[in-house]
């Protein structure tokens, strides 16, 4: 088997993108300035009083600083503080002490001087939410390969939602290997959601990416990822955090005709083929980290993965979508009216549908799609 290729991937998240704010160009800069002087002296001519040049005071330093580059706010200050001082000296005659009058020009300057700092200081934090934000992102692609991943075997597109939009890595995870025994798929939904479920995601990640190459047979992968959440739990108690499991999925795909699949506690899959959505029959196990208090062994199902059909595994985020008066989405109703949608854009179309079915209201879990499309050519 060759080893798992990554294409090329476009990320579901805005979020993964972090973006700085784009200044206005300097052309446009001073068009602006120019226009609304204009607009506040011809104001302030027709009021005869320079009151009118607290809009500009207000307006001009203190938007500069929020959108514009720093030498850009100094110029819009620089304006600002120039235009108010010359009014003050050009129409002495009409009205107003000096003392009101310096004080005007002073209030301009202080505001302009203000303005620069503050720009400063945004930029400053901007830098370092786009540092912080670019290492994430980074993180993100080893701990959670960007999607699709191809292998001899298989075609596995996705979307990835953490139910918190501004994290990028939450409860839900997945993973696909190409081993010496074919490609092993992995998708799961660590108890919890959000950041404090992302170190037992970290734990069964790398326990997989390990022992998918080292383990013949899933049975004794799946040991190797329990064994990886319970160690994880004894960490958890040592530092006073909470102990967790993780509900699974891990499927064996390889030349045959037929798949493995070990549920450990998770959603079912469903296959598509033929027109037909169907569930594989299956036991459901117990989660990672729970396999001590089991009585049975860890059992491997194998099924009929026909070449062209496409697998559909998710986490609950998909399974307990609810509609605004309660009802549960209806996922084996809605693949197959998905049916002739494309394996690689059938999770954004599902996510979407979902999205829709609740009302576009606030999710609450995290929310994870894979598509597993057979190659449509076996030996």
């Amino acid at each position: 088997m060759t080893g798992t290729h990554l294409l090329r991937t476009r990320r579901s998240r805005p979020a993964h993108a972090p973006q700085a704010i784009e200044p206005p160009g300097n052309a446009e800069l001073v068009v602006s300035v120019l226009a609304v002087t204009v607009l506040v002296e011809l104001l302030g001519a027709l009021s005869r009083s320079p009151v009118w040049l607290l809009g500009l005071l207000v307006f001009l330093p203190g938007t500069a600083s929020a959108l514009c580059t720093v030498r850009q706010t100094r110029f819009v200050s620089a304006w600002a503080t120039l235009v108010v001082t010359l009014t003050v000296l050009l129409r002495h005659d009409e009205g107003g002490g000096w003392l009101d009058r310096t004080l005007l020009v002073l209030f301009t300057l202080a505001l302009g001087t203000t303005s620069v700092y503050a720009c400063e200081r945004r930029i400053r934090r901007e830098d370092e939410m786009l540092r912080l934000r670019s290492t994430a992102a980074a993180m993100q692609r080893h701990i959670l390969r960007p999607l699709p991943l191809v292998t001899d075997d298989v075609l596995v597109n996705g979307v990835y939602e953490p139910v918190q939009e501004d994290r990028l890595v939450g409860g839900d995870i997945y993973d696909v290997v190409a081993s010496p025994w074919g490609t092993r798929v992995l998708i799961g939904d660590v108890q919890g959601k959000g950041l404090a479920a992302v170190g037992a995601a970290f734990a069964v990640i790398g326990a997989f990416r390990e022992a998918a190459h080292r383990e013949s047979t899933l049975t004794a992968l799946v040991d190797a990822l329990d064994t990886a959440v319970v160690r994880h739990n004894s960490y958890a108690e040592q530092t006073g955090d909470d102990e967790r499991f993780v509900t699974a999925l891990i499927i064996g795909v390889d030349d045959g005709p037929e798949a493995q699949l070990v549920n450990c506690g998770h959603v079912p899959p469903w296959l598509m083929h033929d027109a037909e959505v169907t569930t594989p029959p299956l036991d459901s196990g117990v989660p990672l980290g729970l396999a001590g208090l089991a009585a049975e062994p860890t059992t491997v199902h194998w099924f009929d993965f026909p070449a062209g059909s496409t697998l559909l595994l998710g986490t609950d985020g998909l399974t307990e979508t609810r509609a605004p008066d309660g009802a549960f989405y209806p996922v084996e109703e809605r693949l197959t009216s998905h049916l002739r949608v494309s394996p690689t854009k059938l999770p954004r179309a599902l996510f979407e549908d979902a999205r829709a079915f609740t009302g576009h209201d606030s999710r609450h879990d995290d929310f994870a799609v894979l598509t597993v499309r057979r190659s449509p050519h076996l030996p």
